[in-house]
């Protein structure tokens, strides 16, 4: 996997867009933009070019208006970051990060409690 820089709040934000609407065009990552709060046209332009130097974003400058698209999937990007969690903040540990979050999560609805106990089930027989 290829490493690259965690992306912030903001980034994250057009990260989610893009995973959705990509490859897409400044323009139109804006247009989805704007929709959650306000911010110019400029700002999301020089964020796209920020992402862009921090390899976050490839783009294709072929064409009048330049196509961005994320360099990495929304899953490899979560595995990076959780990964980073994990290491940083639980010292490695998966089952410190995994009793955390069930701890403090507000886990009620039935399928995700049988998803959870799926992936447990599998984890042990792989093991």
């Amino acid at each position: 996997m290829i490493n690259i820089p965690k992306p912030t709040k903001t980034e994250l934000a057009i990260l989610n867009i893009m995973w959705q609407i990509s490859p897409a065009t400044v323009r139109q990552i804006h247009e989805e933009l704007i929709k959650n709060g306000k911010t110019s046209y400029t700002t999301t332009l020089k964020m796209l070019q920020v992402m862009h130097q921090k390899g976050l974003v490839s783009r294709n400058s072929e064409q009048k208006a330049h196509i961005y698209q994320p360099s990495l999937s929304k899953k490899e990007t979560q595995k990076q970051m959780l990964d980073d969690l994990k290491n940083r903040l639980f010292g490695g540990s998966i089952s410190s990060l995994v009793l955390q979050a069930l701890g403090t999560a507000d886990i009620t609805k039935q399928s995700e409690i049988n998803e959870i106990k799926a992936i447990l089930e599998k984890a042990e027989e792989e093991s």
